[in-house]
């Protein structure tokens, strides 16, 4: 190779003049030769000015790069150009495989320069609004040059992922089902009306613009000069445009000039609670305690047969040598249970809102307390006394001193509970949020509950009152089980926030017609605080008046006539709200709650994530013999209350 040529590969944008970049105008201008495909030739030409022009049809990639690398040889500066951007599944990857296949080397060879241009999925982005202000990732559909197994593997990732996604080369005269097949994929894992904007020929003449859903996507014009951008979870339309949050709203305030955190707090660990730093703080504390419980529980279970060695090991928290600790076999088979959700939201453990003790997690040795000087030599003298190293007087007052009282087992017990709660010196503890409410009807707190919340918040948490009777409760904390069985103590509802069964009800008219109280209590204690798909809410009236608007939810169940009516898939909010549906009348009492139970079962189970309960029971149209129908019904209530 002679080295004097020169390879400039050029990604020229959409193809609108105003969109090339200042370096693509002048590696044109110093061209030679000018080497591409028909299209992009014929959409440049008004910037050439008689160079020669190399053009083939598609399917010539290759004979394109083999000669523009023979030309470049030749000493010539040759560009060889792509839409959009070139190293974007344009020419850059396929003429550096042709150099490579030449033993072609930088220092010694012609030279290349790759200029970046505007890719598809930018410049389509611009039209349709923001919708790639998140995660994305491009996918092309085309599987002459990859096998269709990888690239469906690759689309099914992407959407189990969250990504948003843009489909370069989505469908030809001849390919047709991949299409159709990637929206089958997608829709197993995304709600069927995130938006998707199809962009044809983007900033060029025929430019076509259009904004749909994923399920109603596949009845619009799709080809091969159009470029397919999916949502994910959080995109939305809003006036024609479609927008995807970064997730400022998680920490600011968008329509105030005033942010409750100040610019020093707004990246601390305590202020992203769904972040890696605070997983691992939350992790490393749930740790902390299931070491120092199961250490506590060791000593507490060492045989009554070794008084000395189990005094002298109190303080340390060590078992006699050559033992493992009593109980670390069982702590090691127990995994440790989780404070928290990965997505930042603290959870009780399990599914259901219960407390649970924190354990060993699995094959980690559970670390004791740090023992003082002291304690550590008084241990020792005490280990000498009872392997007989010590005589007479020494030896007596050792072992007298190492037999442990009650009391001193009770104040051993209050040490090691003492150092489970301290936050370790400069740690700050995780937040913890949960939701908390007196009762599923009741809407009172009593003074002292009232008070339990102002002492549990302190003064570096904070609560919050919402439109459900329920208080949120956030406080950084390093014993969220704890904090948990407090507040039930105090007779308080407790369950997690956020994609869960929300149970609620009226107050069935102060208590004065109570009769469907315990089926409000029944489900709480089956479905309240389950995972779902999306929030959910499960509201009883208790009687036909239906005040409480349990017909506008998305489960609905009226009490009245000594019998049950439900409702399903309510929309409270947005401009197309619209009241449940009413599926069933009269179902008597010893019925309904298994009824409802297997309905949100089926949600759990085949419900996409972020699908909300109304557009699931309009997907699947008939959930546990209850048929979905495409007009709701007007509800008609019982105009007096008491029926």
């Amino acid at each position: 190779m002679q080295g004097q040529g020169k390879l400039l590969i050029i990604g020229f944008g959409p193809g609108a003049m105003e969109h090339i970049t200042k370096r693509a105008l002048e590696a044109l201008q110093e061209s030679e030769v000018i080497i591409g495909y028909n299209t992009y030739v014929d959409l440049i030409r008004p910037l050439l000015n008689g160079q020669a022009i190399v053009r083939t049809g598609m399917t010539e990639e290759v004979s394109r790069a083999q000669e523009a690398v023979r030309q470049a040889e030749m000493g010539k500066i040759v560009a060889v150009i792509s839409s959009g951007d070139a190293g974007v599944y344009g020419m850059a990857g396929l003429v550096y495989e042709v150099l490579m296949e030449q033993g072609w080397k930088p220092d010694t060879g012609v030279a290349v320069e790759v200029i970046p241009g505007v890719s598809a999925i930018q410049s389509c982005a611009s039209l349709l609004g923001a919708p790639v202000m998140h995660d994305a990732c491009t996918i092309s559909l085309s599987d002459h040059l990859t096998p269709w197994e990888t690239i469906i593997r690759r689309v099914e990732a992407a959407a189990s992922a969250d990504f948003v996604i843009a489909l370069y080369n989505p469908r030809s005269g001849r390919r047709t089902r991949q299409i159709v097949e990637t929206q089958e994929m997608i829709l197993r894992y995304r709600d069927p009306q995130t938006p998707v904007g199809l962009v044809k020929s983007a900033y060029r003449e025929r430019q076509d613009v259009v904004m749909t859903t994923l399920e109603d996507m596949l009845n619009h014009d799709i080809g091969m000069l159009t470029t397919v951008i999916i949502g994910n979870s959080s995109t939305m339309m809003y006036e024609g445009l479609m927008v995807t949050p970064r997730g400022y709203q998680r920490k600011y305030t968008l329509n105030t000039a005033e942010q409750s955190l100040r610019p020093h707090e707004r990246l601390r660990t305590e202020a992203e609670p769904w972040s890696l730093g605070a997983r691992e703080a939350r992790a490393a504390a749930s740790g902390e305690a299931a070491g120092e419980s199961a250490a506590s529980d060791a000593l507490a279970a060492q045989p009554q047969a070794e008084p000395a060695l189990r005094g002298a090991s109190a303080g340390a928290g060590m078992a006699p040598q050559g033992q493992p600790p009593a109980g670390a076999g069982a702590a090691a088979a127990t995994p440790a249970a989780s404070p928290a959700s990965s997505a930042g939201t603290a959870v009780l453990a399990g599914e259901r809102p219960a407390p649970v003790a924190a354990e060993a997690a699995p094959g980690r040795v559970a670390e004791a307390p740090r023992a003082g000087a002291a304690a550590l030599a008084a241990e020792a003298l005490t280990r000498l006394a009872a392997g007989g190293a010590l005589a007479g007087e020494s030896a007596s007052r050792w072992l007298d001193t190492a037999a442990p009282s009650r009391t001193a087992s009770a104040q051993q017990a209050a040490t090691a509970t003492a150092v489970r709660t301290a936050p370790e010196p400069g740690r700050k503890a995780p937040l913890f949020e949960v939701g908390v409410s007196p009762g599923v009807g009741n809407k009172k707190f009593t003074a002292t509950q009232m008070a339990l919340l102002a002492q549990c918040a302190s003064e570096d948490g904070e609560l919050e009152y919402t439109p459900e009777h329920q208080i949120i409760l956030r406080v950084p904390t390093f014993e969220p089980d704890s904090l948990v069985e407090e507040l039930r103590a105090a007779n308080f509802i407790v369950v997690p926030i956020g994609d869960v069964i929300k149970v609620k009800a009226c107050d069935f008219c102060n208590m004065e017609k109570d009769d469907a109280v315990p089926m409000a209590n029944h489900l709480q204690a089956v479905i309240g605080g389950l995972g779902a798909p999306k929030e959910t809410s499960v509201a009883l009236n208790g009687c036909g008046m239906a005040c409480y608007g349990a017909v506008l939810e998305d489960i609905g169940i009226v009490y009245r006539k000594g019998a049950y009516d439900l409702f399903l898939g309510g929309k409270k909010f947005g401009r197309n709200a619209h009241p449940a549906q009413p599926v069933a009348e009269g179902i008597p009492g010893d019925q309904i709650g298994g009824i409802v139970e297997r309905i949100v079962a089926d949600y759990k189970e085949k419900g996409h994530p972020n699908e909300r309960f109304h557009k699931f029971f309009k997907r699947v149209g008939v959930i546990q013999g209850f048929r979905h129908v495409d007009a709701p019904v007007t509800v008609e209530v019982n105009p007096i209350c008491g029926d």
